[in-house]
């Protein structure tokens, strides 16, 4: 079931190639993207904060700045407090450079690393000391004010961080400045290059194919509206699941681009609508003249209502699939304000929509459409099983998510929806039957058996199921590791791992470097997977994560849409035979 749509996505998988490798830092990496996309750090790994206590009762702050990353000097905030309240301290800064800042002006920063003395006015035994810092990459973000909390026992001269600062990322928190102009411009141009791709995704392009199929019956002033219309439904749609993400991320929830399929009866739902597209596309029922546009009806108020509803339905089966361009550009977004995330959103959009748009105003694209004929009922028919398949699949998934049980029960609700729909088109008392069967096939498809949720992914031989504590216990050891997040909803894994990751070549190369395969599987909510994800600046799946077996250095980030040479590039890197490469990423 797997390689069900894998074929389809090796059609694009040489656009994996202008993604290039990216390193978790930026310019210290022998893989360097075409365009050099920034790829920027979680904000523990850009700033690294050791505190020691010294014998003579002073604190030493010693930070390890990424290569690349800067820390503001006068950004810099101490608070060391115990029973007896606050205790004065005298801090001794280091010498800083002096840089004109995009968001500061003149200031003074710190480079490479920074070490700061606190020397208390008075004794204690037991201090908590806050410490507030703030940095930016030379790329173009600034992340936002970092609070770190930590004990402090002068008898034992232990050190203990606190949990109780919440951990700020590049990807979970909105930053206290914005990025620059030139950054900004470049990550619009990566959304909409990477929406527009999404046209191409197997399930989108039979949407996309059925709209195209309408403008060969249609005036240019029609196409013209239809094309607005589509595109209106498309970006408006985009904008929407952006609000969503940032209204649930403001709550608290670590949720990424496709969430929404995490649930399973959102992809039991989306299923059931397949299944009634393709009845419809098949001729068994007269159904979706409005949503598929499809007809003679261009013109009227339904028509262009259906021109709408037609992008908002692409939006909604595209939401397995990841482009090449995407990930980066969603990474991006959820670091910036509100305001920059949507406009990112509308320019996925924007893309998803420009080629059809501009089909509807060129005249040579229109002048190589057939003659309207018989051959379109055909085509629109034809087109019916792609949708059929695409039910099965997302049934499939259900079924992983919830079990077997939980699938059947879903598949008869499926059929009984079917004989619903079928049941519309006849005499009256037919309508009663098909309401009674559409209640019943909802019914059916909220059912959940014994082990909802509890599903979990078969991994496949020569792998291991990730954990934080297991990834931290293998880098401990010195093992390189490659971390595969993944879904059985996301179709772009499904595609990299039958066309490359699974094969006999790849297993092999994987166990001849000594590399450690590691699956995260995302196909049910997992909030540690989630607070990974976004910690790595991203957020959507895939993620490929290609650790060094230093544990020290941070991992490579592999491309969304993998080929073998990318991957065979990336083992030799990181190979436990060829450690003094390892040790330059």
């Amino acid at each position: 079931m797997r390689a069900l749509f894998a074929a389809t996505l090796l059609l694009v998988s040489t656009l994996g190639n202008a993604q290039g490798l990216t390193a978790g830092g930026v310019g210290n990496s022998p893989f360097t993207s075409v365009g050099n996309e920034p790829e920027f750090l979680p904000v523990e790994e850009a700033y690294r904060l050791e505190v020691d206590l010294q014998e003579n009762g002073e604190i030493r702050l010693y930070w390890q700045i990424a290569d690349a990353y800067y820390l503001y000097q006068h950004r810099f905030d101490f608070t060391l407090t115990d029973d007896g309240g606050s205790i004065e301290t005298q801090v001794q800064l280091p010498p800083a450079l002096e840089r004109t800042d995009e968001y500061f002006g003149e200031v003074r920063v710190y480079y490479n690393d920074a070490d700061i003395t606190l020397t208390p006015r008075r004794a204690a035994r037991q201090a908590q000391l806050e410490v507030t810092s703030q940095g930016c990459a030379d790329a173009g973000l600034c992340y936002p004010p970092r609070k770190q909390v930590f004990t402090l026992d002068f008898v034992s001269d232990s050190v203990i961080e606190s949990a109780a600062a919440p951990r700020a990322t590049a990807a979970s928190a909105a930053p206290a400045a914005t990025a620059s102009a030139t950054t900004l411009l470049s990550m619009l141009l990566l959304a909409f290059v990477g929406g527009a791709i999404l046209n191409l995704m197997p399930c989108v392009f039979p949407i996309l194919s059925l709209k195209v199929l309408s403008f060969a019956r249609s005036s240019d002033h029609d196409r013209h509206v239809h094309g607005w219309l589509y595109a209106a439904g498309v970006v408006a749609s985009f904008v929407l699941v952006a609000a969503i993400l940032i209204a649930l991320q403001q709550a608290g929830n670590a949720i990424g681009w496709g969430f929404q399929l995490q649930t399973p009866g959102f992809v039991i739902a989306l299923a059931y609508l397949f299944v009634a597209m393709g009845l419809s596309l098949s001729g068994v029922v007269e159904i979706g003249g409005s949503i598929m546009n499809v007809g003679s009806g261009l013109a009227d108020k339904q028509g262009k209502s259906g021109s709408f509803f037609t992008g908002v339905l692409a939006v909604i089966v595209a939401s397995p699939c990841t482009a090449p361009f995407m990930g980066t550009a969603l990474g991006f977004a959820v670091t910036q304000p509100a305001i920059i995330a949507l406009v990112v959103f509308a320019a996925l959009g924007a893309g998803m929509a420009a080629p059809l748009l501009l089909l509807s105003y060129s005249q040579l694209a229109r002048t190589l459409l057939p003659k309207p004929g018989r051959w379109m009922e055909s085509l629109k028919q034809f087109l019916a099983f792609p949708l059929y398949a695409t039910a099965i699949w997302l049934l499939w998934v259900a079924g992983r998510q919830t079990g077997i049980d939980t699938m059947a029960v879903a598949l008869a609700g499926a059929l009984v929806l079917a004989l619903g729909l079928w049941a519309w088109g006849h005499s009256h008392w037919h309508k009663v039957v098909a309401v009674t069967c559409v209640a019943l096939a909802i019914s059916l498809g909220s059912w959940r058996g014994p082990g909802n949720g509890e599903a979990g992914s078969q991994l496949t031989p020569g792998t291991v199921a990730w954990s934080p504590a297991g990834l931290r216990e293998l880098r401990g050891l010195g093992n390189p590791v490659f971390v595969d997040v993944t879904a059985d909803w996301c179709i772009t894994c499904i595609a990299n791992e039958q066309a490359v990751l699974f094969t006999d070549e790849m297993t092999a190369a994987f166990a001849e470097h000594g590399v450690v395969y590691m699956v995260a599987d995302w196909t049910n909510y997992d909030p540690e997977i989630a607070d990974f994800i976004a910690e790595h600046g991203r957020n959507g799946i895939p993620l490929y994560l290609m650790y060094p077996a230093d544990p020290g250095k941070a991992p490579v980030i592999l491309p969304q849409i993998l080929t073998s040479a990318t991957v065979l590039e990336a083992l030799q890197a990181v190979s436990i035979k060829n450690d003094d490469l390892a040790g330059n990423l």
